[in-house]
C-alpha cells in the first residue's frame, strides 16, 4: 500500500503528516457553472429573486465554505487562509462562479477553491429555486494551482 498518502502501513486511514515540508505561497482557483431558465437569470440580474441578493449571499456562503474546508472533508488539513475571493459573471444559460483560495503554508489550497465554488454555486440555487427548480450545477473543476513542492500546474482547455 506504498504510495498512498492518506494510509498507513498497515492501510489505516491517516492525515498526512505535513510538519516537515516547507511553507510557500500557495493558490488555486476553481470553477463551476450553474445552468438556469432565462427568467432565472433575469431574477438574478435584476435583483429581484424573492431571497434577496443571490450573488452576494453566494460569494460569503462560499468564502464561509472555504474557511470550514478541513471541518468538511474527512482528513483534508485545517487551514490558514490569507485569502478567499469569488468571482460571478453571468453568461448566456446560467452563472459561471471561479474561487481563487491563497494562502502561506506547508499544503495545498485546492480543496478550499472547490469548496468555495461548490457552495457558492448549491447557495445559488437554493435561493433561486422559487424560480427554477430545474438549474442544473456542473463543471466544478480545478483550474489552477500554484506553488508547494509539486509546482504549478493548469488545466487544458475544456
Amino acid at each position: 500500500m506504498s504510495g498512498l498518502t492518506h494510509l498507513d502501513s498497515q492501510g489505516h486511514a491517516r492525515m498526512v503528516d505535513v510538519g516537515g515540508k516547507a511553507a510557500t505561497a500557495r493558490v488555486a482557483v476553481a470553477a463551476g457553472r450553474i445552468r438556469m431558465s432565462a427568467p432565472a437569470l433575469a431574477a438574478i440580474r435584476d435583483g429581484s429573486v424573492p431571497k434577496g441578493d443571490v450573488l452576494a449571499a453566494a460569494r460569503i456562503a462560499g468564502i464561509m465554505a472555504a474557511k470550514r474546508t478541513g471541518e468538511l472533508i474527512p482528513l483534508c488539513h485545517p487551514l490558514s487562509l490569507d485569502a478567499v475571493g469569488i468571482d460571478f459573471t453571468l453568461i448566456e444559460d446560467g452563472v459561471q462562479a471561479t474561487a481563487t483560495a491563497s494562502l502561506t503554508g506547508r499544503t495545498g489550497v485546492e480543496m478550499e477553491a472547490l469548496t468555495a465554488v461548490s457552495i457558492a454555486l448549491l447557495t445559488i440555487y437554493d435561493m433561486a429555486k422559487a424560480v427554477d427548480k430545474s438549474m442544473v450545477i456542473e463543471g466544478v473543476r480545478l483550474i489552477e494551482k500554484r506553488g508547494g513542492k509539486s509546482g504549478d500546474w493548469r488545466a487544458p482547455e475544456a
